[in-house]
């Protein structure tokens, strides 16, 4: 080749090369040397013209190619390596070894804030113990105590906020744990969430198995539910309430029955289970209000009295009177550590005095009952003026000394009494803080709470024993099967079933565990399941997933207990099957042969009716921030989320502080994200206050179905009545129809014609059939009434006013015009009877529903007024203000809008610097003032709607924020033929 094919970069500019003759250099053929050495077999060297002979391997550096080794064989000809292929270092797998995992990143990729290697991300959201905590019982024991059921109860702690209910738990737990008591802050033992041991209440249930000592010294293992008091995580104790057979009620003896204790109480007779009482802070009456004994007696007295008073009004039964001298009733200050009942207090008398009949002396400690020291005895009336009644004269004196020679800082008196009482403390107790001096001389003094063991053990029924009760009251199946019969008698040996009605998230937030009662059978680590989800049924097995149990736990709140067995009765966690649990489930052991039934969803105490919107600040993050909503969904039992028709990601929930926990939940421990939240709204409903001004029309599709029908306001409670469950769909026609005709005064006729309640089985709103047998056949009326049923349903679901749900409403079917068996399908009727409901209540007087809050606040005599004030300001009136009995304070009952009650507590707090603080849960639904529908009021931008205007204001922005038209108009739902009609009538101001 010349050079005048080559340009001056050197590229080849030349013909074709279609051989390699026009090459200059020759390359001769490798001549066969089998015996020249080489790295195969049969292989050899050819040297090349033009190159040194010496060399054995020939390098062509500038142009990067090298030549390659050939074997005789032919199997490789003759190829080029190129610079990129050639093997110039060990890989890594060579140098680190195959076990060894390499990352090869390029330069500059990762900025210099990060680190190469991240560190391990520890995530703890919640408090735990590192190990097992040492325990004055043996584990082993309470292991074995599982499988004695009659030996078990369960039992939850439940009243109002801050009423102790936390530190008696904390009582049980030093009984039982080898802890320190750190006397400048509470343990709050059973408070492990991060947001709990910030605020100082609790927001979930904690659960607590203790084996704990009754005064005969038999041990008892009891599985205790710690609850939540304030009023907007009452569906927490609605969570526990179905699990267990018991409640222990806690109220302040200053404060006495507050909103929280009538929302237990109510609850808990709903769910028909036995109650006793705790009497706490008994030391408030000493230290704080510093009354007299004889006045502290009718101070506690009438605490007791009110818990009676709200119980005798759900029922009037004298088997559910709690007093202390039937042993339901204990006295305590869980803060100190000390509890007893009656019986205890007499035993200790027995021990320090000899010979004593403890269950008579009982029985005269409390009472109308005097004790008169120069007889020594007992009378019904006062000997003189300065009588002392025995429950002063022996209980409350002897802790009022106490109490006072503790706090008096004379250590020699001190020393003294407790010698007298055969109580012997080291020299350093002495020196303590009054505090800790004081906790340390009263547990002497006491000793462990068996007093309340006992109380537990002999008033609250075993779950063996409540089995039935519990069984009929929330099992869907039928009670004449023999899997119905296993779960009566609570036996061992009969299916597993078990009840979950509660998700707990692990400390790391990233799995959940179902919290459950075994009520059948026995649950084993490795079992193969059936999780059936609340929306399961015979007709419907879809909600039915299978799982295998990964394990079974004993909860213990900040730790948890391992076990191969739970018996029946049995509060246990399990993992590996919550995949498919939404708020509760029942789970079933696979292979069982008769019919499978779930027990009934948790009716709540409350509801939720407060909601925001939420969307991420990043928009790729969204199916993070969804994958939060759903762990937000299973961790919140009455939190509900749901996307609108506008695309909003909307959350509903009780009140501020609840929406408050979510959001922290959702943004801090599942998803990890930041999010925009709006403003809270709250959530409405739309009701009719008229019957419908014209019976109202709608055509199917192909106009060959049509339905008449009329829409009317329901009568008082009956809304109520339906959601309370006195009367269902379950119901045969006969007893539905006298439910009717005895508590409403309905027609026979028109009762036992009940089709349907909407938008479900329990909603508000009942759908009738008026057409007579003379004017529409009812053979065919048959074959759509389920279409019918659908459309009312989804009318009753979303409104016309701004698609909220219908409420108080009585749909009633006058007429139908049906066709042959191929033009009334689904698609054709289920439209028709939508458009004829909403034409019927856009034509009633429809009006706006509000959800409205009880309040109730405490606050001092001289910031009554303060509240007053701030009410007025939010639409709220007061319904009530009493002095609380025994103390300076007094009681505000109020109602207020939910839409004007958010930052009610601040505005409060700050009128009344801090003094006052409210409760508010939600109470009732009331209308809004003014008609949605009038299209001649003028609303102003930026300027809040007032009295009848509100409605109307109301109507339309909720309309705008779910994209929707500002138009509301009947003529929408209508036929044309009956637009024309009532123009024509003179009715078209019907349609504006």
């Amino acid at each position: 080749m010349s050079t005048e094919d080559y340009d001056e970069f050197g590229n080849y500019i030349g013909g074709d090369l279609d051989s390699d003759d026009d090459s200059d250099i020759d390359i001769e053929p490798a001549v066969a040397a089998p015996s020249a050495p080489g790295p195969s077999a049969g292989a050899s060297y050819a040297p090349l013209e033009g190159f040194d002979d010496e060399d054995e391997e020939m390098e062509d550096e500038d142009a990067g190619l090298a030549m390659t080794l050939h074997t005789v064989d032919g199997t490789a000809g003759n190829q080029v390596v190129l610079h990129e292929d050639k093997k110039y270092y060990a890989t890594a797998a060579e140098t680190y070894g195959e076990d060894v995992e390499t990352m090869v990143q390029e330069e500059d990729l990762q900025p210099l804030s990060e680190p190469i290697v991240a560190p391990i991300k520890k995530r703890s959201f919640t408090v735990q113990e590192k190990d097992l905590p040492v325990t004055r019982f043996d584990r082993n024991f309470m292991v074995d105590l599982l499988q004695y059921p009659d030996q078990l109860r369960n039992v939850m702690v439940a009243g109002h906020l801050h009423h102790g209910k936390t530190s008696l738990l904390d009582m049980l737990v030093f009984e039982t744990h080898q802890l320190t008591w750190d006397a400048d802050r509470p343990t709050r033992y059973t408070d492990t969430h991060t947001l709990e041991r910030s605020r100082g209440i609790s927001i979930k249930s904690g659960p607590m198995s203790l084996v704990l000592g009754d005064s005969a010294g038999k041990s008892r293992l009891v599985n205790l539910i710690d609850t939540p008091g304030h009023l907007n995580f009452a569906d927490e104790v609605a969570s526990a309430a179905r699990l267990v057979d018991g409640v222990v009620l806690v109220v302040d003896v200053v404060e006495g029955v507050m909103a929280g204790t009538e929302a237990v109480i109510k609850h808990a007779m709903q769910e028909k289970l036995k109650i006793v009482l705790v009497v706490n802070k008994m030391d408030r009456l000493i230290l704080e209000l510093r009354l007299p004994p004889s006045e502290a007696f009718f101070k506690i007295k009438h605490t007791i009295e009110e818990v009676n008073s709200v119980i005798a009004g759900i029922d009037a039964d004298d088997a559910f009177r709690l007093s202390p001298e039937r042993g339901n009733v204990a006295f305590a200050s869980t803060q100190m550590g000390w509890c007893f009942t009656l019986d205890t207090f007499a035993a200790m008398y027995a021990d320090a005095f000899g010979a004593l009949d403890v269950g008579e002396f009982a029985q005269r400690l409390w009472g109308n009952i005097f004790f008169d020291a120069e007889k020594r005895k007992f009378t019904r009336a006062p000997a003189d003026v300065e009588s002392k009644r025995s429950f002063v004269h022996f209980i409350l004196e002897p802790l009022y000394k106490l109490y006072s020679q503790v706090l008096s800082a004379d250590s020699e008196t001190l020393k003294q009494t407790l010698a007298d009482l055969h109580i012997t403390l080291r020299p350093a107790v002495y020196k303590m803080d009054v505090r800790p001096l004081l906790k340390v001389v009263l547990e002497a003094f006491f000793g462990p709470a068996t007093g309340l063991v006992d109380m537990i053990a002999s008033k609250l029924p075993s779950p063996v024993e409540n089995a039935r009760s519990k069984i009929e009251h929330t099992y869907t199946g039928p009670l004449d099967t023999p899997l119905a019969e296993s779960l009566l008698k609570a036996d061992p040996k009969g299916p597993t079933i078990v009840q979950v009605t509660k998700l707990f998230h692990t400390s790391d937030a990233q799995e959940f565990r179902a919290f459950g009662r075994v009520m059948s059978g026995t649950i084993q680590k490795g079992q193969p399941v059936y999780v059936l989800g609340e929306g399961y049924s015979l007709e419907d097995e879809e909600d039915m997933v299978p799982a295998i149990v990964d394990g079974v736990m004993i909860d213990e709140s900040r730790y948890t207990v391992d076990i191969d067995t739970a018996y029946p009765g049995n509060l246990v966690l399990l993992s590996g099957v919550d995949a498919s649990i939404n708020k509760t489930a029942t789970i079933y052991a696979r292979g069982i042969d008769d019919d499978m039934y779930i027990f009934r969803p948790i009716k709540h105490i409350t509801q939720s009716v407060l909601k925001v919107a939420v969307e991420p600040i990043v928009p790729s993050e969204l199916p993070k921030m969804l994958d939060g909503l759903r762990k937000v969904n299973k961790s919140y039992p009455l939190v509900t989320t749901k996307v609108e028709e506008s695309g909003e990601h909307v959350i509903l929930g009780t009140g501020e502080i609840y929406l408050d926990s979510v959001l922290h939940d959702l943004r801090r421990l599942f998803s990890e994200i930041e999010i925009k939240v709006s403003d809270p709204v709250t959530k409405f409903c739309e009701t009719v206050i008229e019957t419908s001004a014209l019976k109202c029309t709608a055509n199917s599709q192909n106009r060959k179905n049509k339905l008449t029908m009329i829409a009317e306001p329901l009568e008082n409670g009956i809304a109520n009545d339906i959601e309370g469950g006195k009367v269902t769909m379950k119901m045969t026609n006969k007893e539905r129809g006298k439910f009717f005709e005895q508590t409403y005064g309905w027609d026979l006729l028109a009762s036992r014609n009940i089709w349907a309640f909407g938008p479900d089985d329990n909603g508000p709103n009942v759908l009738v059939n008026d057409t007579l047998p003379s004017e529409v056949d009812t053979k065919s009326l048959a074959t759509i009434r389920e279409s019918v049923k659908q459309g009312f349903k989804w009318g009753t679901r979303e409104g016309p006013l701004c698609e909220e749900p219908i409420r108080g409403v009585k749909f009633r079917l006058l007429d139908a015009t049906i066709a042959d068996s191929a033009n009334r399908g689904g698609g054709q009727v289920i439209p028709a009877s939508r458009r004829v409901c909403y034409s019927s209540f856009l034509l009633a007087a429809p009006r706006l529903l509000e959800p409205v809050y009880y309040v109730e606040v405490q606050a001092p005599a001289d910031c009554v007024a303060a509240v007053y004030t701030v009410l007025s300001r939010r639409r709220g009136h007061v319904t009530r203000d009493i002095p609380k009995p025994g103390s300076p304070l007094y009681t505000v009952k109020a109602f207020i809008p939910v839409l004007d009650a958010n930052g009610f507590e601040t505005d409060l707090r700050t009128a009344t610097m801090g003094q006052a603080f409210p409760l508010m849960t939600f109470d009732h639904w009331q209308v809004v003032p003014g008609d949605p529908t009038d299209t001649s009021i003028q609303l102003r931008p930026l300027e809040p709607a007032q009295g009848q205007a509100l409605a109307r204001d109301l109507v339309l922005k909720t309309r705008r924020r779910k994209g929707l038209s500002d138009s509301i108009s009947p003529a929408k739902y209508l036929d044309d033929d009956m637009i024309i009609a009532m123009n024509a009538g003179g009715l078209g101001d019907l349609l504006q």
